[in-house]
């Protein structure tokens, strides 16, 4: 079991089972949604993610993208889509360390920020993660 939060304490989940690989998006929105070069994500099966204290907000962020976040301190959360519905993306820096599991790959990286380079032999993806 992982246990994780926001940063004022207010929302508090847990993941159950092994955690997948840390996915880098560098896409234009996930960049703005967290105010940094890249969103580090874990996809999360929707039946192994469950919220144990607090209640977020959401926000569609373009049509069939929901981000869920914290009301109070406006850390996000997760993000799911209608396109992966068994499926949502949990914020990797809010799981409560040690995190085991490691960043596999970088994606959208046509639209990263241009004063960050990326470094290191991770994989990088023009547009969309693979499937």
């Amino acid at each position: 079991m992982h246990r994780g939060s926001c940063l004022c304490g207010a929302i508090e989940f847990e993941v159950d089972g092994e955690l997948a690989g840390i996915q880098l998006c560098h896409c234009s929105d996930c960049r703005r949604a967290q105010g940094a070069a890249f969103a580090a994500n874990l996809p999360v099966k929707v039946e192994n993610f469950r919220l144990v204290a607090g209640r977020p907000k959401s926000f569609e962020s373009s049509p069939g993208k929901e981000r869920l976040f914290c009301g109070d301190c406006g850390a996000p959360i997760i993000s799911r889509t209608t396109a992966a519905p068994g499926m949502v993306r949990v914020r990797a820096g809010l799981l409560a360390e040690p995190v085991e599991t490691k960043a596999v790959f970088h994606f959208h990286v046509t639209s990263k920020a241009s004063w960050l380079p990326i470094e290191g032999d991770l994989p990088q993806y023009p547009g969309d993660r693979p499937k």
